[in-house]
């Protein structure tokens, strides 16, 4: 299958069942399909984590009920990249703890061989650069916002003797065009939303002859109103906002026990203020309140409830049941949880539409692309690598 088809197949699919993902879980105080209402009414909380766990398992399970899903395991499929991990000396992963630094020992074996100076995208200390200059690239050029990030991975990188340099730019607004050239390789690892779009642009632009990126968080730094690349998903019938994108982001490696009963709590005090707020104003859509330090949902309920109104401007009656709005929280968390849980059937469906939408743009600059995974899901759930060659007659 080409990308052109894949793409063309996934974009139907997603267009057909959009009613399933293109939602938000906290508008809904029942359950949106009928026809689901009753298998997942009858999923208990500890199988609805179960299921939420295994991306496999959600198709399986939802397959005999939403049209057209067994397609999607199908269209969602990338070919692992052929790895084998390197091992370093101690100075090279000093500073990087231990999941990061296998992900970056298996990004490096997943790239192409090469021998093009390296331009490293949005750097960080240059833990990636300094990889590959260990492994022989000729020169690494780092480019990062933060000094202080520059600096420190400037010094790491001379007390190693390795041929780096930093430039401290911020490549959404600074022009960028002079560190961009034809015989280079440009390399964005777990690069956000706009930053790794407009690298793409830039090198595009340059005509650099590789292109490799992982890309992440694929809404920030954007629009509302997502952007497409390619020709064909400015085409497409799909509108998607930053809602939408962010879907693609929640499958996640399982999180610590304490995290996830934090999590839980925060969702049904939030639902439980709300509920509280439709009683006072008479409003019926839900409203959210703004981020908060994960401490306060070790205090009671009622504290988060004083919180919240000051937030909203709401002033809360003194003889205020508590318990009653926190059971309708805990209540509404059930229906929350299991519209979640329909939605996260196509959060690889929707990154890899994104991920289509750029290798398709980068094959009409002239490029040959392959997707790739380049690690397992455990170590990373972006994982997904994008390989693109400048063709010898477009260069």
């Amino acid at each position: 299958m080409t990308l052109t088809e894949q793409f063309t197949a996934l974009n139907s699919l997603l267009i057909t069942t959009r009613k399933y993902w293109q939602c938000t879980a906290f508008d809904f105080d029942v359950l949106p399909w009928p026809e689901l209402a009753s298998v997942l009414h009858n999923l208990t909380d500890i199988e609805v984590g179960q299921l939420d766990a295994d991306q496999h398992q959600l198709y399986r399970f939802f397959a005999p009920y939403i049209s057209q899903l067994q397609q999607l395991p199908i269209l969602c499929e990338l070919q692992g990249a052929n790895t084998t991990r390197k091992t370093y000396p101690f100075w090279i992963s000093n500073g990087i703890k231990g999941r990061k630094f296998t992900q970056l020992q298996d990004f490096v074996s997943a790239l192409p061989d090469s021998t093009e100076p390296v331009l490293e995208w949005c750097a960080g200390k240059g833990h990636l650069g300094r990889m590959l200059a260990f492994n022989g690239a000729p020169n690494v050029h780092s480019i990062e916002l933060q000094p202080h990030l520059c600096e420190q991975g400037q010094n790491s990188a001379k007390q190693q003797g390795l041929a780096m340099h930093f430039s401290q730019a911020n490549v959404l607004t600074d022009n960028t065009d002079a560190v961009f050239s034809e015989n280079m390789h440009g390399v964005a690892l777990h690069a956000c939303g706009g930053l790794h779009q407009q690298f793409m642009r830039q090198a595009c632009k340059a005509k650099t002859k590789k292109i490799s990126l992982s890309p992440c968080c694929y809404h920030l730094f954007t629009d509302n109103q997502y952007q497409a690349m390619s020709e064909l998903a400015a085409n497409s019938e799909l509108n998607l906002s930053h809602r939408d994108l962010k879907l693609a982001l929640q499958e996640t490696v399982t999180a610590p026990t304490r995290v996830d009963k934090v999590r839980k709590t925060e969702v049904e005090w939030r639902l439980g203020f709300d509920a509280l707020r439709k009683s006072i104003t008479d409003e019926q859509c839900y409203v959210s309140v703004p981020s908060v330090g994960k401490a306060i949902f070790s205090q009671s309920f009622a504290s988060f409830c004083a919180w919240a109104a000051d937030k909203k401007a709401i002033k809360i009656p003194q003889d205020t049941d508590y318990e009653k709005f926190l059971k309708i929280g805990q209540a509404g968390k059930k229906v929350t949880e299991r519209v979640e849980l329909v939605r996260h059937v196509f959060r690889r469906a929707i990154e890899v539409w994104l991920v289509l939408d750029r290798a398709l743009y980068l094959q009409q600059q002239g490029y040959q692309v392959q997707i790739k995974t380049f690690c397992e899901k455990q170590l990373t759930p972006r994982n997904i690598l994008i390989l693109a060659n400048l063709s010898s007659s477009t260069n």
